[in-house]
Parts: C-alpha cells; sequence; structure tokens
C-alpha cells in the first residue's frame, strides 16, 4: 500500500475549471503510487486563507488520516507567503508532506523544510529537477542561489 494521500484543487474564478488539475493529479498519484483517499475542489483566491475545503485537507492531516497532499503547483495551496510558510510548518508538524506535480514540493524532515522560507518573509520555493525522483529535493533562493546552483555576482543581486 502507497502513502495516502489527497488531491486538492484550487481555481480562482467561477469561469475557470478544476476538472484538468484534479484528472493530471489522479495521474500523477497513480504514477507516484500514492493511495488517493479523497479529492477536494474549491473556487476561491489563493490570499484568502479561510477556503472551506482547504480547511478539510488540514483537519484530515491534523488527524494523521493523510500523509501528503497533491496539488498541481504551491499557488494552489496559498498565494500568501505568509500563510504558506505558516500552513507548511503546521502541516510539518503533523508529518504530512504537500507534494507539487510542477515539482514543488515540501516534506517533513528534509532540511529543504527551512529553506521554504526561513523565517526570511521572502517568496522562497524548493524545486525538484524533473531528474529527480520525488522525494529527493535541491533548496534554492533562500540560500542564496536559483534551483541549488551557486549564486553569480548577477544572479546573488537577483536573489
Amino acid at each position: 500500500m502507497g502513502q495516502r494521500a489527497v488531491i486538492y484543487c484550487r481555481v480562482s474564478t467561477a469561469d475557470q475549471s478544476c476538472v484538468r488539475h484534479k484528472d493530471e493529479l489522479k495521474r500523477f498519484a497513480e504514477r507516484a503510487g500514492y493511495e488517493v483517499s479523497g479529492i477536494f475542489m474549491e473556487t476561491g483566491s489563493g490570499v484568502r486563507v479561510d477556503r472551506a475545503e482547504r480547511r478539510k485537507v488540514m483537519a484530515l492531516a491534523q488527524a494523521r488520516e493523510i500523509d501528503a497532499i497533491l496539488v498541481t503547483e504551491l499557488s494552489r495551496w496559498g498565494r500568501s507567503t505568509i500563510d504558506l510558510i505558516s500552513t507548511l510548518q503546521e502541516l510539518e508538524s503533523y508529518r504530512v508532506s504537500l507534494i507539487a506535480m510542477n515539482g514543488d514540493d515540501v516534506r517533513p524532515g528534509d532540511a529543504t523544510w527551512a529553506d521554504a522560507g526561513g523565517g526570511s518573509g521572502r517568496d522562497c520555493r524548493v524545486r525538484a529537477g524533473s531528474d529527480q525522483r520525488a522525494g529527493e529535493v535541491r533548496s534554492g533562493c533562500c540560500q542564496g542561489t536559483r534551483e541549488g546552483s551557486r549564486p553569480t555576482e548577477r544572479r546573488a543581486a537577483e536573489v
């Protein structure tokens, strides 16, 4: 049996649909060996933190009924850096991973949890290269680098 996961899809406006995201995440979960125990879809701004379906997912995490939350990208979980860091820390306390299909993901116990914001308040991301297996992540901008590379003088100034 694989890890227990839920799929979380969010779109911003009523003229958008979660169907494509849901279908892509179901295929992703199957390929990665996740056992999907629920699919949560909602329409609403990613800046709002009081989204009903996301609260349900967090309740499952708190009850330790899931091991992972699958999203297409981290911005689908939340657009506010402060909220993202806060919920990542909460998920870490429950030992639940937030896995983004596009390779941005954070997992409890990885050094990358601290790199996903590091208390700096900057919008930093954890990236997994396409040649890496799920779970092998490298950190980026919070350490003055992009996607794990050493900063050049120009790139260091951009960070």
